[in-house]
């Protein structure tokens, strides 16, 4: 299960009235890569496939491809506002190591490279 915080899902559903396009729901991945050996991925997708996990959370239409959804089980996804903007921070039980920016991270199951962390995730 995924969880997002209300002040994550109030900030994805502003940016999703932003967009004007119906139809459109947030697609969670990972890709391999990153200072930590996978990246997140978060962004907003119309195109749902036939293997794609589906959860409602927070009244949002959450889709995860079917690869990611084992690195994603437990994550915890919140909003953080700050005077200099904000960003979104992921919280993942399933993750043995992370880069100091968060957005990359080594899964108890898998093996990756450390490398010089310059990734960022962003609202």
């Amino acid at each position: 299960m995924i969880t997002i915080s209300e002040s994550a899902s109030d900030k994805i559903k502003e940016m999703l009235a932003a967009e004007e396009l119906p139809n459109l729901f947030l697609r969670l991945g990972v890709k391999a890569g990153g200072c930590s050996g996978f990246s997140y991925g978060m962004g907003f997708d119309d195109n749902q496939q036939a293997d794609d996990k589906e959860f409602e959370i927070q009244g949002l239409k959450v889709v995860v491809d079917a690869d990611s959804a084992k690195y994603l089980y437990g994550v915890e996804i919140d909003f953080q506002d700050s005077g200099m903007g904000g960003g979104f921070t992921i919280n993942n039980p399933n993750a043995v190591a992370t880069c100091g920016c968060g957005s990359s991270f080594k899964h108890k199951e898998e093996e990756g490279n450390v490398e010089k962390c310059d990734d960022k995730v962003e609202a």
